[in-house]
């Protein structure tokens, strides 16, 4: 009878999984047959000529916009973006650019690199590559500055109004994965890691080694502003610190064949050196697994403001004709049992944004030692530093190059030739503000958003005159608060400044070296690595 009832049992459990198998697969082929006709009547019948491409592209991007920003559709040149990003090598004149609209703006050009060789400097505007102007071509500016090692671009170049040209000849490009390791003190090290690349674990191996060889017995590891990379690398990394067999992260996905569990399998460089690990609001998936993972076992304290909270994990899978699916296959978990990722992209509030956990529903977890930690999205520091976090209003200065266009000028007005020589004053921050305030920067406040979603024009006009002006008034009293905010962000913004003006003078090396003595940060790691019993009491 048991027997009997186990197999009926099974027989059901089949049927339905089959049946729901067999909707799924004649949801997707209804699905295609109806996009695939309707693609077709709209090429074949629409008034004017259509862009097939374009419009298969823009349905494309439409679709997956309602999944998270994570999972993209890459089309031929972004695949081969993409692998450049992975290897960090290729071959062009090196320099970090930013596109805008029809400009091509130098944001560094990479010290001993063929861009910084033939004079470029961050804030050259290029207009022409080799016979074609930026303003006329619709695909990829960048593509048009890479090519075989050995062969020659001619670039025309504005730089404060003036125009100038000049001939670079292509190399091989590598894009270090530690850009600068050095000694804080006699026996402090710090290394910076900037992304996970395929060269990320090596290299911090290999200057762990050096440093140890220098008599360094304590280390800072900088992850901050590091958006993160491949998963491997992350694993390699908390390998050269914890033994062989540790679990350092788990995936769970709704596909069996994606839930892992990812150990360390080398034998470590170093079980015993005391680490600090900084983080702040950039940090994120990779480095957030290292961070995650060695406040875990209690190996690392970290230190900063709580990272960004991108706890998904991506795998890109091959399609027709070159181009690829970028797609988010599972989430992340640290070895406690942590979830990484902040927003739920699956659960939006009523304007169609991702919801973010709240603080009463962060969940507790326990480290190896038995500390508790939270999860609510990214890693949240056992050392918290208030100057690791800037405002909405700094970082909206930083991410609309207010303070890069303000650098440009104030380069070429002022020598500087050496960093620790930087002596930033009041008068020049005024100068600076007064810049803002004459620019075309544009920040709208939370506030503002509603006030301008709630209140329509029609709406304004239905409700009178007094209404309108009051309202106006608001939004005036609002647009003066942004003045004032220059004034109550002073210090964050100073230091995003000056951070700015070193990198243009002395590389982002320079700004490095500079950091060893001028950051906060890195001065608090300094002191708790050398404060041994502190050190110790927060890891138990």
């Amino acid at each position: 009878m048991k027997k009997k009832i186990i197999i009926c049992c099974a027989a059901i459990t089949i049927f339905f999984i089959g049946t729901s198998f067999k909707n799924d697969f004649f949801e997707i082929s209804k699905q295609i047959e109806i996009f695939t006709t309707l693609f077709k009547e709209l090429n074949m019948n629409y008034v004017d000529e259509t862009n097939p491409g374009e419009l298969m592209d823009t349905a494309i991007k439409s679709m997956l916009e309602d999944l998270d920003p994570y999972t993209n559709f890459l089309n031929e040149q972004d695949v081969v973006n993409y692998r450049i990003n992975q290897s960090g090598e290729y071959s062009g004149i090196g320099a970090n650019i930013r596109t805008v609209k029809d400009k091509m703006i130098i944001l560094e050009p990479y010290k001993g690199y063929p861009a910084d060789l033939a004079g470029l400097k961050p804030g050259d505007e290029i207009i022409k590559i080799d016979d074609i102007y930026i303003k006329d071509f619709k695909d990829s500016y960048n593509d048009l500055l890479k090519g075989a090692p050995g062969s020659t671009v001619t670039l025309t170049y504005l730089r404060q109004g003036k125009q100038y040209t000049t001939a670079i000849k292509r190399e091989g490009i590598e894009i270090d994965a530690v850009p600068f390791y050095k000694k804080i003190n006699e026996n402090t090290g710090y290394i910076v890691l900037e992304r996970f690349n395929d060269k990320a674990s090596k290299q911090v191996k290999d200057a762990l080694v050096a440093l140890k060889a220098e008599g360094v017995d304590k280390l800072v590891l900088d992850l901050r502003n590091n958006p993160g990379g491949l998963l491997r690398e992350a694993i390699e990394i908390c390998n050269l610190f914890v033994p062989k067999g540790e679990v350092i992260v788990t995936t769970q996905s709704k596909v069996k064949k994606f839930n892992q569990t990812y150990k360390t399998k080398r034998n470590p460089v170093d079980t015993e050196i005391p680490l600090v690990i900084l983080v702040n609001g950039r940090s994120a998936s990779a480095s957030e697994i290292v961070s995650g993972a060695l406040q875990d076992l209690d190996r690392a304290i970290v230190l900063g403001d709580r990272s960004f909270g991108k706890g998904l994990v991506q795998r890109p899978l091959k399609l027709s004709y070159g181009t690829q699916l970028k797609v988010t296959i599972s989430r992340y978990y640290t070895p406690s049992g942590r979830c990484i990722q902040a927003l739920d992209y699956w659960n939006r509030d009523g304007s169609g944004k991702a919801v973010r956990t709240q603080e009463k529903d962060f969940k507790a977890f326990q480290t190896k030692n038995g500390r508790t930690v939270y999860d609510g999205g990214g890693i949240m520091p056992d050392v918290e530093i208030a100057s690791s976090k800037n405002s909405v209003f700094t970082n909206s200065l930083i991410n609309n190059y207010v303070i890069f266009d303000y650098v440009n000028n104030y380069f070429y007005s002022h020598q500087l030739t050496n960093a620790a020589d930087l002596k930033y004053t009041d008068k020049e921050y005024a100068n600076f503000k007064k810049y803002v305030i004459k620019s075309d920067f544009s920040f709208e406040t939370d506030t503002e958003k509603k006030l301008k979603k709630l209140m329509t024009k029609n709406e304004l006009d239905a409700l009178g005159n007094d209404v309108k002006i009051s309202y106006q008034n608001l939004l005036t009293t609002i647009e003066d608060s942004k003045v004032n905010a220059l004034d109550a962000y002073k210090a964050e913004i100073e230091n995003a400044v000056e951070n700015e003006i070193i990198k243009h003078y002395f590389y982002k090396e320079g700004l490095y070296t500079y950091n060893l003595t001028h950051d906060e940060a890195v001065t608090i790691a300094t002191k708790l690595l050398n404060d041994s019993s502190k050190y110790k009491s927060i890891l138990q």
